[in-house]
Parts: structure tokens; C-alpha cells; sequence
């Protein structure tokens, strides 16, 4: 798995795709993943951890709407000494399921996310990492403005990757409202549904440069 890609190809595409934490002793440290939902349906979802002492996960369960997102803060437990592995034992799962458009998720069965019922259930782990001690260091010695250069980059990068996602989101709303019209009218953009193309693919070019 690399680190800032965006596994995509399921119910949710998920960024990224292990969690990088930067600890500092004594210091609680967060991680963000974004659930991005990349289907027509409304989708389930929870994250389970092999550790859950050690981690606070917000929120740990809910659903997201179609071509809709959802940011889960990961909060890790302060800690005592610096790692000695930069790779983590500890594992996440995130499970998915297509559910009904009017679900709430507290009102979903507790047996939700089993195969017992024929349900296909969508499973995805994700790995733990921690930032090395050399790579501090490497961190502290570069270049307060290169560094600057970097975050800043990376900041547009993400607004930009939001914008795009609620464009898109709302060119496939009206795509859809296309569809049905022309179910009953019998007509189509063609131009609409290259424009909608061009969309999704700005926004693969968008998530490829962050994942670099």
C-alpha cells in the first residue's frame, strides 16, 4: 500500500491509504482518512481497529450518500518513547455495504456488516506508520522555505481536490436527472456527458498529484 494514494475501483475510495502518524512524546497525534463515495448508491460504513485502547476513531460508523465524502479523525494516544519499528503491528478495517437511500445508521441491524444474510460486505485494511526519528531530523534541517513551498502546495492540491469532488458530485446529480429526462423525452447532451467526463478526469489528475 503506498502511503498517498487513493485505493479506488470500490464502494468507497479511500485516502490514504495507511495512516502516517507523527508522534511526540507525551502528545496525543491525529490522522485523517477520507471516505469517498463513488457510486450511485447510499453506503454503510465502519472502522475497527486491532488496537481500539490505543486509538479514538470519530465517527467509527455511519453513511454516506451517493458521490458524497466523509473525513474520520483517527486519534492516537499519547506515548511514552518513540516507536522503535517505523511500521505499526496495528491494523485498520474499514467494512462497507450498499443500504437503503432512506437508512439511518442507527436504525441499521447489528448484524449489518455479516455475509449471514447473502449482504456483500466490503472489507479494506489499512496500515499503521510512524514517522522515523531520521526523518524528523531531515524534517527540522530543510529549508524553512522549501518547506513552507511544500505545505502550501499541498494545501491548493486538497482544495482543489474538494472543489473538484463537489463539482463532480453535482454534474452527476444533473447526469442522472438527464438520464431520466431522456428516458421520457428521448433526448441527450452528448456535450454535458464529455464535460462530465472531462470532470472526472481532472479530478483523477488531482488525486495522482497528491499521491506523489
Amino acid at each position: 500500500m503506498g502511503g498517498g494514494g487513493c485505493n479506488s475501483g470500490r464502494l468507497f475510495s479511500v485516502y490514504p491509504e495507511e495512516l502516517v502518524f507523527e508522534p511526540e512524546l507525551g502528545k496525543a497525534c491525529f490522522c485523517d482518512i477520507k471516505l469517498i463515495n463513488t457510486t450511485k448508491h447510499h453506503v454503510a460504513f465502519k472502522v475497527k481497529t486491532t488496537a481500539p485502547r490505543k486509538y479514538f476513531v470519530r465517527p467509527n460508523k455511519g453513511v454516506v450518500q451517493p458521490w458524497d465524502s466523509q473525513t474520520i479523525t483517527i486519534t492516537h494516544q499519547a506515548l511514552k518513547q518513540y516507536p522503535e519499528d517505523k511500521r505499526s503491528m496495528d491494523k485498520f478495517l474499514i467494512q462497507s455495504t450498499i443500504v437503503p437511500a432512506t437508512t439511518d445508521f442507527d436504525e441499521l441491524p447489528q448484524d449489518i456488516f455479516t455475509e449471514d444474510d447473502g449482504r456483500q460486505i466490503e472489507e479494506q485494511k489499512l496500515g499503521v506508520v510512524y514517522t522515523a526519528a531520521a526523518e524528523r531530523l531531515e524534517q527540522e534541517d530543510e529549508p524553512f522555505g522549501m518547506t513552507q513551498m511544500h505545505v502550501q502546495l499541498e494545501r491548493r492540491l486538497r482544495e482543489e481536490l474538494d472543489a473538484a469532488l463537489r463539482q463532480n458530485q453535482q454534474l452527476r446529480r444533473e447526469l442522472d436527472s438527464v438520464r431520466t429526462a431522456r428516458r421520457r423525452k428521448g433526448g441527450f447532451s452528448l456535450a454535458f456527458a464529455v464535460f462530465v467526463a472531462c470532470i472526472s478526469l481532472l479530478l483523477g489528475f488531482i488525486l495522482n498529484l497528491l499521491s506523489t
